[in-house]
């Protein structure tokens, strides 16, 4: 809807398309983040702002700022830097950014922010400012507020918060490179060829152009690369821009069939790309045990792309084929095999699901001197609480701990059984060595469940 207000109907379906079919897209889907949500929220905002700024109709303007209030809900004041990212790059390259930034009508926008953001603020008060005595991250008198404005965004920035695993600017790229596929290296010309067009036209632009999409994702990178904790997600935000950019320059190849070498280069470069992703997805199905029928699909989905690619290879509808195939594809398997398989070595889940469907009360239930992720509570549908002595633990009690564990059971005379044991790996930040099945058994934690008698 937004690229529509721009540019052809082509460019808006294949930039819908892109970021549908973006591999960060289907992650979001089975690894849900916050900002899955906010990045919905931010190019709804900026498709209602775009439309107000054209035709000046009101409706578009309360929903754009509901819409922010909607992502500033999500994720903080990120939902609202990002569309000022986006129009102020327009405005000061049409040469009218003081024109617009004066405008009464952001005054009403603010008060509907206000108004929508005041039970969450409520709530953050009464949870953390009302009660200063509240040990937080090892620290009393924290703020809800100030956390929630200030420190869990621009401090990360500032150093304020203690967040900190010391990413450089490029991180966030480098993981870009994958969630963006299988698109990634028509944007990267695409964004190159947005900065030699504006530098050429004196850095201002003509009637009809737009911006947004550009300035709104340099200057996001900017403010989201330059803080001290990164994490690969935090770019998804940007992706709806980065689709837009990357349309543009697709459908001049495939439909205006401009460069004609270089798309023919681009063919042959992808060919190679995508028949690496396929042999790497047979590699992963053997390494997790897949049985030979669901290896003899994988053999005859890859035959089929064989020949949907060599079928008038040249054309440029059939690359957009083979593209979609080829990352729908792998992530079925993916989602249907791969994902699963993975699954087994997450704890959390799997003890969750123990605790749930064995009725055991939640409080008869402990984690001993062992990690307690969320997905324990997710799963479990409970809060399990942690213990770190053996003093307060008695007959009845279910304890998960660490295999090793065992011998202060054993050294402390209690009598126990195991009722339920597994192996543990966090499966999001998978490994060579995890992935290799020789060297997986030195990579996992091995943990059990037990009864206490």
């Amino acid at each position: 809807k937004f690229s529509l207000l721009y540019y052809a109907e082509k460019i808006a379906i294949l930039s819908a398309l892109m970021l549908a079919t973006c591999q960060a897209f289907f992650l979001m889907n089975h690894d849900v983040r916050t900002d899955t949500i906010l990045m919905g929220f931010v190019i709804f905002s900026v498709w209602q702002l775009a439309a107000w700024y054209l035709n000046n109709r009101h409706y578009h303007f309360i929903l754009a700022f509901i819409a922010i209030a909607g992502g500033m809900m999500t994720k903080g004041p990120i939902a609202l830097l990002i569309p000022i990212f986006c129009f102020g790059t327009q405005f000061i390259l049409e040469r009218r950014f003081f024109k617009m930034l004066f405008r009464w009508h952001y005054i009403p926008g603010l008060f509907i922010i206000g108004l929508m953001l005041i039970p969450m603020c409520y709530g953050l008060y009464q949870q953390f400012d009302l009660h200063p005595e509240k040990i937080i991250n090892g620290a009393t008198g924290v703020s809800g507020l100030r956390f929630f404005f200030w420190t869990q965004s621009f401090g990360r920035i500032t150093g304020e918060s203690g967040w900190n695993n010391n990413h450089n600017i490029f991180f966030l790229f480098q993981n870009m490179l994958w969630a963006f596929l299988p698109w990634i290296v028509f944007f990267i010309i695409a964004f190159f060829r947005e900065i030699k067009k504006i530098i050429a036209q004196k850095f201002r632009l003509l009637a009809g152009q737009e911006w947004i999409t550009t300035g709104g994702f340099i200057l996001t990178y900017l403010s989201l690369g330059s803080s001290k904790y990164q994490l690969p997600h935090y770019l998804f935000v940007t992706f709806p821009f980065v689709a837009v950019v990357t349309a543009k320059f697709l459908f001049e190849l495939i439909y205006a069939k401009k460069f004609p070498e270089l798309f023919k280069f681009l063919t042959w470069f992808h060919f190679v790309v995508f028949s690496l992703l396929w042999l790497a997805l047979a590699i992963l199905l053997y390494c997790f045990n897949a049985k030979a029928m669901l290896m003899g699909t994988v053999v005859l989905f890859f035959a089929t792309y064989l020949i949907v690619y060599f079928y008038n290879y040249s054309s440029g509808k059939n690359f957009l084929t083979i593209s979609l195939f080829t990352i729908i594809g792998i992530n079925l398997f993916l989602n249907g095999f791969i994902y699963p398989a993975l699954l087994k070595y997450q704890m959390g889940s799997n003890v969750g699901k123990y605790i749930h469907q064995s009725h055991v009360p939640e409080q008869n239930f402990y984690v001993y001197k062992y990690e307690n992720p969320w997905s324990l509570a997710f799963y479990s549908r409970a809060i399990i609480n942690t213990q770190d002595t053996l003093n307060n633990i008695f007959a009845g009690n279910y304890i998960i701990t660490a295999q090793n564990r065992l011998r202060d059971f054993d050294s402390s005379k209690k009598i126990y059984d195991i009722v339920y044991k597994g192996e543990d790996f966090h499966i999001s930040g998978l490994k060579l060595k995890f992935i290799n099945p020789v060297l997986r058994k030195n990579q996992v934690k091995n943990y059990v469940v037990i009864k206490v008698r």
